[in-house]
């Protein structure tokens, strides 16, 4: 069955008082989106300590797609749903999925130079670069309201990032480069999710990127020589199909504005994990920078949902 014939009869409108089922619907989607945050959360992490162990971000993130193509395909594939592979717009369908592969590869190298905290604080400007881009590509055109509400995200990055200050390590501009990849990324799903179900991009997502990955493994694989990395390289794929999975059902269940404010409890997760499995705690800059993208990106979240309510 198609996950939104799951998702309880609404109103419409988000600020109508919501019945008990729905209540109780949104508190399992908010659970289930906070279990998707951590697990996104883990795979930056595990992601980063293999790098540390000498990995090659490459073979990450080609068993990061493999392992979990491997697990998708258990519960998605032609017997259970027939046609997944049907799209009507192939051409999309592996744009969207270089993207996000670009994005992956791109945030796996800065990861090696970064902070689990710096690396989310700069990906949570995508909302503002979405904004921005749905203008020229989706004819969305943002008010000025919500221009302002971009700018002073764009200066939290600055904030962060503090670029010709010598503050954070050049890999930040991998960061920022990966946040645009996953800017656009998001635009061609919002594209896609007009004629392609959920389940077909999820599977194209993860074959693409084992088909981009494979030719490319020869040249930086290195043999694992402990149990441990051969446990975490399966990790991040688990992490990564676990985790879109859990998204899924999140928005299965209740209306992605009712979502999307959770996404910046990922700062938690990345704090706790940065400072317990690494020791890193952020400098004041970084903590400042991300409380005013969090700020502005909150309050864009609102004016969008005044927008469809209004």
């Amino acid at each position: 069955m198609d996950e939104r014939a799951r998702r309880p009869a609404s109103s419409g409108n988000l600020d109508a008082p919501a019945s008990p089922e729905e209540r109780r619907s949104r508190l399992i989607a908010i659970a289930l989106m906070s279990g998707a945050l951590a697990c996104f959360s883990c795979l930056d992490a595990t992601a980063k300590w293999l790098a540390g162990q000498g990995v090659d971000p490459l073979q990450t993130v080609w068993a990061r797609y493999t392992v979990s193509v491997v697990l998708v395909s258990f519960f998605v594939n032609h017997w259970t749903s027939p046609g997944v592979l049907r799209t009507s717009r192939p051409v999309l369908q592996v744009a969207r999925s270089i993207l996000l592969m670009a994005s992956t590869i791109l945030n796996f190298i800065a990861l090696q130079y970064l902070q689990l905290a710096e690396t989310i604080s700069i990906l949570f400007a995508t909302p503002f670069l979405v904004a921005l881009l749905a203008g020229p590509i989706l004819g969305e055109w943002a008010g000025p309201r919500r221009m302002i509400a971009i700018g002073v995200g764009f200066l939290g990055v600055l904030v962060v990032t503090r670029p010709g200050f010598g503050g954070m390590h050049p890999a930040a501009f991998l960061s920022v480069a990966g946040a645009i990849c996953y800017a656009l990324y998001g635009i061609s799903t919002r594209l896609l999710a007009a004629t392609d179900s959920s389940r077909t991009t999820m599977v194209y997502s993860g074959l693409a990127g084992v088909a981009l990955m494979t030719p490319i493994l020869p040249f930086v694989w290195q043999m694992p020589d402990e149990p441990l990395i051969w446990f975490l390289l399966c990790a991040v794929g688990f992490y990564g199909g676990f985790g879109h999975w859990l998204l899924i059902l999140a928005h299965a269940r209740a209306p992605a504005p009712i979502l999307a404010p959770f996404i910046y409890s990922q700062l938690l997760w990345m704090l706790l994990l940065g400072y317990f499995v690494f020791g890193d705690w952020p400098d004041p800059w970084t903590l400042v920078g991300a409380s005013i993208v969090i700020a502005s990106g909150l309050y864009l979240l609102y004016r969008e949902r005044l927008r469809r309510t209004g």
